[in-house]
């Protein structure tokens, strides 16, 4: 089989690492290496970062109506491309392609939607006290950005944070996943096509701890971008610390489902078990705890199993494929690991939990279990794959006690049919995203961030734009008329 080549971006200019070195890439559902990236070294790091440099001096004087034409004719290109990107996103992440081209068409508006933005950056006139001054505050792009992005959605991920900063007026230095670096390289491809000037955006690829540090390290990087999990986020908070650097960060989630017995319980399990199992689990904003009141419990358990066992697994690229494998043999042995504990401290399998066989592929069957209790391990730290943990509820009051008894705070989701209930606990859930009677709570028109652990700041509508700006106070003294 033939592998693929990818290249970085730097300067405007595709290229290898400068000694060779490269990362293979590979197929999910078989385990071969299908691709390589190269790995970066310390030599092209520092090009990267004076291409980037020398972009923002280039793009943070380009208009807001130039920006913008830039992000919309990518968009269009992104767009016509969608069916040959979606199948090299699927060979190297694994999702089934009615997936992947979810993503690129959810790509396709971020492109889209930020802009618009890039013209809407608005500062203000302030009354003096003083009849003799006046004052503005204005909002200026605050300079390179290192973006760090993973896996799980590598295009979407990418573009959430190239865009907002490419609209701000700011130069961009992407490091996508290694693991599937191809479909954000594409997107690249297309920003540079559509007019985008060299050293603007630079992608990098290879050793994530080395680019990292790096980067971070460098003066010529204003602000940290990053989409990974509450300890590389940690990690990543103390290297930019160090300069004090502006940090963005949406880290992990651990979403609580909270089924209220008023509910419809055939009709919740359904649509927990459509959204559960999206991307084989591996969503940060996945409903990875069922909290259930005790007297829907059997209904919901029952409607949710059912919906899961009709659930096809194999390679994404089969048509009619609904849950490709997990990403990486890591996941898939941590899968094992949180099954084996739950059910050793008396939860029962409904469905699912084993491997579905023992070839080369990163296949699990898509689990549910019930009777969960609160000390397995999977109720305290993010599953991220295909398992649906089930526990009861009583009160009002438990419910909430359980769903904020983590420390992350990315997403929460709320199913009841009474107003005041559904209203009470959207309000009193401690995350930075809710979902009331839906599981699909994403788009580019709202923000996308967490609070405690899962980060700062917030991704997408207007504070996607703010987070790559900065307010400047101008004070101007005038002369007195005579």
């Amino acid at each position: 089989m033939t592998l693929h080549v990818h290249s970085m971006l730097i300067d405007g200019n595709e290229v290898a690492a400068s000694d060779g070195a490269v990362v293979e890439v590979d197929d999910p559902s078989t385990g071969q290496v299908i691709a390589t990236t190269p790995r970066a070294t310390p030599a092209d790091l520092e090009r990267a970062l004076a291409a980037s440099a020398r972009g923002w001096e280039t793009w943070r004087e380009t208009t807001a109506w130039e920006r913008s034409a830039v992000l919309r004719r990518a968009a269009v290109l992104l767009d016509e491309r969608t069916e040959e990107i979606a199948v090299v996103l699927t060979r190297e992440q694994g999702k089934p392609l009615a997936e992947a081209r979810a993503e690129l068409q959810s790509t396709v508006e971020q492109l889209d939607w930020f802009a618009d933005e890039a013209r809407r950056v608005y500062g203000r006139t302030v009354a003096s006290r003083h009849p003799d001054q006046r004052m503005q505050v204005l909002r200026q792009p605050i300079g390179p950005v290192a973006a760090f992005t993973p896996w799980n959605f590598p295009v979407l991920l990418a573009s959430r944070k190239v865009a907002p900063a490419l609209a701000a007026g700011c130069s961009v230095i992407l490091k996508p996943a290694e693991e599937a670096p191809g479909a954000a390289l594409a997107m690249a491809t297309a920003l540079t096509e559509a007019g985008l000037p060299p050293g603007v955006l630079n992608v990098v690829t290879g050793d994530p701890a080395q680019i990292s540090e790096r980067l971070i390290a460098s003066p010529v990087i204003r602000k940290v971008s990053l989409t990974g999990s509450v300890p590389v986020g940690k990690h990543v908070l103390q290297l930019a610390a160090q300069g004090v650097k502006n940090v963005s960060m949406e880290l992990g989630g651990h979403a609580p489902v909270l089924v209220f017995g008023d509910a419809d319980p055939e009709l919740a399990g359904r649509m927990c078990a459509a959204g559960k199992f999206r991307n084989a689990g591996q969503v940060c904003i996945a409903a990875t705890r069922f909290y259930v009141q005790e007297a829907i419990e059997e209904a919901f358990v029952a409607s949710f199993t059912a919906a899961t066992r009709a659930l096809s697994v194999g390679s994404g690229l089969v048509d009619g494929t609904d849950v490709g494998p997990l990403a990486s043999s890591r996941g898939l042995a941590r899968t094992v690991e949180l099954v084996e504990d739950a059910v050793t401290q008396g939860a029962t399998v409904q469905t699912g939990g084993h491997r579905l066989d023992d070839g080369p592929g990163y296949f699990y069957a898509p689990t549910v279990l019930s009777g969960v209790p609160e000390t397995a391990t999977i109720m305290q730290t993010e599953p991220f794959g295909p398992l649906a943990p089930i526990a009861t509820f009583s009160t009002f009051e438990d419910a909430l006690r359980r769903a904020n008894g983590t420390p992350y705070g990315l997403a929460g989701y709320v199913f009841s049919e009474d107003l005041t209930t559904a209203t009470r606990a959207a309000e009193q859930l401690e995350v930075g995203i809710v979902g009331v009677n839906s599981v699909a709570v994403s788009g580019a028109q709202v923000p996308f961030g967490g609070i405690k652990e899962s980060g700062i700041g917030a991704e997408n509508g207007t504070e996607g734009l703010d987070a790559y700006l900065y307010s400047k106070s101008v004070v101007t003294g005038l002369r007195r008329l005579r």
